[in-house]
C-alpha cells in the first residue's frame, strides 16, 4: 500500500480483541520509532512496553475507560528532557520528537494490521509513580495496541486543504 493510503487506514482505535500481539509485530513496532527523526539526532525518548495484567491494570487506574483495559499491549511513551535538544529561544523540542516517534508506531501498526489509539489525557503524575520513572523521564502518553475489534474503517471527517493552507 502507498504512504498515502497507510495514513488513511490509520485511526484512533478503542475496541480490541482478545488476541496477543506477536513479539515480532511488536518489535517492528518499536523499530518504526527507533528509526523516527528527532532534533539533532538526540532520540529523547524512552518506551516502556506493558504487557502483564497486573501492571497494565495499575496503569489502567491513571486512564480509566473499559475499551483501554482491554488492549493487549500498552506503550508508555517518554520523554527525557535532560537530552533533548532545546532552541535558543528556550522552546524544548522533546515533545515534538516524541510525536513522531510515536506516530511512526502508530503508523508501523495499521501496516501491520494492528491498531493503536493516542491517549493523553491520563494521570502522567500517577503513572509516574506506579512505573517507579526515573525523574528525568516524563510520561507523556499512552498507546495502547493490538487487534481491532471493528469492521471497517470509521469515517474520518477532515477538513478540506482549503481551510488547512495558505499559499504566499
Amino acid at each position: 500500500m502507498s504512504f498515502l493510503e497507510l495514513t488513511k487506514k490509520r485511526y484512533s482505535v478503542r475496541n480490541y480483541k482478545d488476541q496477543p500481539v506477536e513479539r515480532e509485530k511488536l518489535l517492528r513496532v518499536l523499530e518504526a520509532a527507533r528509526n523516527a527523526p528527532s532534533a539533532c539526532n538526540l532520540q529523547p525518548w524512552r518506551f516502556i512496553v506493558l504487557t502483564d495484567e497486573k501492571i497494565k491494570t495499575k496503569v489502567a487506574e491513571t486512564y480509566p475507560r473499559d475499551w483501554f483495559q482491554k488492549a493487549p499491549v500498552v506503550i508508555l511513551a517518554c520523554g527525557d528532557h535532560s537530552v533533548s535538544w532545546k532552541r535558543a529561544d528556550g522552546k524544548d523540542h522533546c515533545d515534538v520528537d516524541l510525536a513522531i516517534a510515536i506516530e511512526h508506531m502508530a503508523l508501523a501498526a495499521a501496516e501491520l494490521g494492528l491498531g493503536t489509539c493516542w491517549v493523553c489525557a491520563f494521570d502522567a503524575r500517577k503513572c509516574h509513580e506506579i512505573l517507579g520513572l526515573p525523574e528525568n523521564l516524563e510520561a507523556i502518553a499512552l498507546l495502547p495496541l493490538g487487534y481491532p475489534d471493528e469492521e471497517g474503517i470509521p469515517d474520518k471527517k477532515r477538513k478540506s486543504l482549503d481551510e488547512i493552507v495558505t499559499w504566499k
